[in-house]
Formats: structure tokens, sequence, C-alpha cells
């Protein structure tokens, strides 16, 4: 029996082990944007498009080795040929060899084994420009690597801010409704003592449930802030659990440092797209030249006929049994492609154009959002300092409105509305310190690095 009691309770231990594991470790903000960072899938796609781009990279150095080429073949065919001209067409074998003048069904074995080795020995300058532009794309998307990780690490803090402004907001709204019930549950008593009218109990009634009305709302942006940061996180919103931190304290003011917009990432990354333009051009310059190919073959042949027409039969012609070699320079010259090699070149002159307009304006947008972060973060620092005065003002208010009340010298109204205004008052204190770590990382990711802020977060 005691054995029985012994494994119950080490069954019940590794119960409540194993669910106290499942449920997630309240997260920092600066947690939560790094686990953003190494989970949310747009992050890793872009990363493995820049693996794809290196790969690329060694793709087109391999234009530089030799190419060998090696050929074994058997067959058995007739051997009736003619005298005469075939335009080139991938459908009739060509047959080598005289014209015996014979029209026969019988066929002989024949046997072809080489192989051919072909090099580039100077391509002026063709093959670098490819592996320029091969570069010139991976830098290209390794510069949106970090546009991404900027873009992800920014919506993961946003949405870290909103869902623990929504638990702020949640637990003013639940004060208010706990004013509002007590109030309520006194007016009733004096209704019922005939001490106060019944007018004064429906109103507290409507007050109490306008304030739970609202706690509903609050509660409602609590699961869509949750819902929306797990989306990144990467994990089950019930799972899901934060800690402030110092996000609920006002943060010291500290000098806006300076940055170059063209350091931005999304900057940076537009400039490598230019360069890619200007790559893809080098390349058609180079287009229009010859190609010079180094040759060098080795092969044999055999073949069941003979020039007399003569097949000896049996495995005659099955192994090859003569042999040639040659070593040869080849020079081809695309004549008419410079037309179209011209107006492909018109077209990246667009292209450049057009990708530079688009980074002048990032560079614009760019101004323009660092303009209105600070102005954001100027604005959210003098609020915070005035909610304070609104606080302390709205709960002398709703003091002097419930003596007044008990004095018989104000009415119900009076005292909902004192009631209302301290709930606003304490949800714009909660928001107002938050609202300036919200103006900080606006200007973080203005700048296009988030670590200043983080260094903020985990002081």
């Amino acid at each position: 029996m005691k054995k029985i009691d012994i494994f119950a309770a080490a069954l019940l231990v590794l119960l409540i082990a194993g669910s106290g594991s499942a449920q997630q470790q309240p997260l920092s903000l600066d947690q939560a944007v790094q686990q953003a960072l190494d989970k949310y899938a747009a992050v890793r796609g872009s990363l493995e498009q820049v693996s794809a781009a290196a790969a690329g990279i060694n793709l087109a150095r391999t234009a530089y080795l030799p190419r060998l080429d090696v050929l074994g073949q058997a067959n058995r065919a007739t051997h009736n040929n003619v005298f005469g001209m075939l335009l080139p067409q991938p459908v009739i074998s060509p047959i080598s060899g005289p014209v015996l003048g014979t029209n026969a069904a019988s066929s002989v074995w024949g046997s072809a084994v080489g192989a051919l080795v072909s090099w580039e020995p100077f391509d002026f300058g063709s093959r670098s420009a490819q592996v320029d532009l091969a570069e010139a794309v991976w830098k290209r998307l390794g510069a949106q690597v970090d546009v991404t990780r900027l873009q992800v690490g920014a919506a993961a803090a946003d949405a870290f801010l909103t869902m623990l402004a929504a638990q702020e907001t949640v637990e003013a709204a639940q004060a208010a409704v706990q004013r509002s019930r007590i109030l309520s549950q006194a007016i009733e008593v004096l209704v019922t003592n005939e001490l106060r009218p019944g007018a004064d109990a429906s109103r507290t009634r409507a007050e109490l449930a306008l304030a739970e009305n609202q706690l509903i709302r609050a509660e409602e942006a609590v699961d869509l802030a949750r819902a929306s940061l797990a989306q990144f996180l990467g994990v089950a919103p019930q799972s899901l659990a934060i800690r402030a931190g110092p996000l609920l304290t006002l943060p010291g003011e500290q000098e806006i440092a300076a940055f170059v917009t063209a350091n931005h990432p999304a900057a940076a990354a537009q400039r490598l797209a230019v360069d890619e333009v200007k790559a893809r051009e080098k390349v058609l310059q180079r287009a229009y030249f010859p190609r010079f190919t180094l040759q060098g073959t080795s092969f044999g042949r055999g073949t069941g006929a003979r020039t007399d027409g003569a097949a000896p039969g049996g495995a005659s012609g099955l192994g090859p049994d003569i042999g040639n070699w040659a070593v040869g320079l080849t020079v081809t010259f695309p004549i008419f492609d410079i037309a179209s090699i011209r107006a492909r070149r018109e077209i990246e002159i667009y292209n450049e154009r057009a990708e530079t307009a688009r980074y002048d304006q990032i560079l614009q947008d760019l101004n323009g959002q660092t303009e209105r972060a600070k102005a954001r973060l100027t604005a959210a620092r003098r609020v915070a300092q005035n909610t304070p005065i609104e606080l302390e003002a709205a709960r002398t208010t709703q003091q002097q409105a419930n003596a007044r009340y008990k004095a018989g010298l104000a009415g119900i109204v009076e005292v909902a509305e004192a009631d209302r205004i301290l709930a606003q008052a304490e949800i714009d204190d909660a928001l107002a310190r938050l609202g300036v770590w919200r103006g900080l990382l606006g200007i973080a990711a203005a700048s296009g690095d988030l670590e200043p802020f983080l260094r903020q977060v985990r002081k």
C-alpha cells in the first residue's frame, strides 16, 4: 500500500512539473525581439535567399573551369548513305562515309567513344562581369536581410508595448469597475432605506455597466495584442506571458544621436539594388565580343560496314578500332546580336534610373519618418509630465465628490462624472510612460538600429 502511495505521489510531481514546463516563462521586451528574429519565417526566408545567392557566386565562378564532355555509344543500324546537303536539324541522324549506292535493310554494328575538352583562355572580362553580378545580387539580398530584421524587430517590440499598454488599461478598468460596484452597492442600501431616490440607484447601475463594458473592451485589446505578438514569436497565444521590466517607469531624457540617413538598412539595400543594375549593364557591355574556345578532342570509332559495301557480320564494329585526335582554337562572334544587346542595355539604363529614383525617395521618406518620430517623442514626454498632475487632481475631485454626496451637497451625476474622470486619468497616466518608450522605439526604427533602444530596456 505504501508503494502505491509513493508511486502516486511521484506521478503527481511529474504531472505538476510537466504542466509548469508547458507554461512559457514571462518574456522581457528584448527577449521577445530576439525570439521574433530567430523564429519569424520572413527572417529565415531572407537568410535562405542569401545562401542561394552565395551559391550563385560559386556557379558564376565555374565558368573559368574547362569543360570536359565524354561520349560512349553503340548502335545497330543500316549503312545506306546518300550524297547531298542536309540543313541543321535534330531529327535525321548523320552518317559518315562514302555513298555506297545501296538501299538495303541489313544492319551492322557501330560504336564510338571520345572526349572533348573546351576552355576559354580569355573572354574580355565577360566571366568576371558575371561573377560581379552574382556578388551584387548576394550583397543586395544580404542588405535586405537587415531590412527584414529591422522591420520584424520593430514590429515585435511595438506588439509587446501594445500588449503591455492593454494590460495596464485592464488594471485601470478593473479598478474603475471595483469603485463603481462599491458605489452601486452603497447607493442600493441608501435607496432601500429611502435615504436616496431610486434614480440614484439606476444611475449607479448604468455607470457600473459602462465600466464593465470598458473592461471587456480592454480585455479584448489584450487578447488581440497577445495574438499579434504570438504571431511574431511563433508560440501559442495562451502560453504567452510578458514582464514589463523598466517600461512602466519614465525613461530619463537622453540626447538623440544624429545619424546618417544613407546608413539606414533600407537605404543601403536600395543602394545595392542600383549597384546590381550597374553590374547587369557591365555584363551586357562584355556581351558583344568574340569568344575564343581552345578545344582538344580524342575519339575512336568502329563500324561493321566496308567501303565496298560488304558487311563482315558478327561482332564486327561493336568495339571502336579507329582512333583520331585534334587540337584547335574556335572563334565565334555574334554579329547580328548587336541590336538586341543594345536594346537590353537601354532597358538596364532605364532600370538604373528607376532604382536611383527609389533610392532618393527612400532617403526622403526616412528623413520625414525621423522628424515625425522626434515630434511624437517630444509630445509623449510632455504628456507624461502632465498626467501625474491630471491623476492627482482626478483623485482629489473624486474624493470631494463622494464627500459632497454623503453630505447631501451634490448629486449622483457629479460622483459618476468624478469616477469617470479618475478612471480615464489612471489610464492616461499608465499609457503616458509607455508612450515615451514607444517614441524611443520610433526613433530607433527611423535610425535603422534597435540596439540603443534595447540597451535602455535592459537597464
